[in-house]
């Protein structure tokens, strides 16, 4: 019974925070989330933004403009120049929009990084629920 209980916690930790939000109309921090990833030009970046949009992975993609980017690859230093986009969306879609990213983008390892959302505008927040569909 402890056994099963420790291995449900996640879940019902989860359920109950869920009620809490569905019944008060709070927000629960991390339920969205914002990714980051580069792209070596702008129309590569628009093609994988109207690609995740296509998908509905995402409320909204933000094509940030150039960016120097300094890294290493292969043991040298690179220098280049990146686009970046911001994507809103749920976190529990973050698995499957890297997935899907990483099958369309032309780096061999691209940039697929996310955070969780900790706060924000409530109405904002709601429409990002709106328009990323469950899982």
């Amino acid at each position: 019974v402890v056994t099963l209980s420790l291995l449900m916690y996640p879940v019902l930790r989860s359920l109950a925070l869920q009620l809490h939000s569905a019944i008060t109309g709070s927000y629960v921090a991390g339920t969205h989330s914002i990714a980051f990833i580069n792209c070596l030009n702008e129309q590569i970046a628009k093609d994988i933004a109207r690609a995740i949009m296509d998908k509905k992975l995402a409320a909204c993609v933000n094509i940030l403009p150039k960016s120097l980017a300094l890294y290493f690859w292969k043991g040298e230093l690179e220098e280049t120049t990146e686009i970046l986009l911001l994507v809103k969306t749920r976190t529990s879609k973050i698995g499957e929009l890297s997935n899907y990213v990483r099958s369309i983008h032309p780096f061999e390892i691209p940039e697929i990084i996310s955070l969780p959302i900790d706060q924000g505008n409530p109405l904002y927040l709601k429409w990002i629920e709106e328009s990323v569909p469950r899982d």
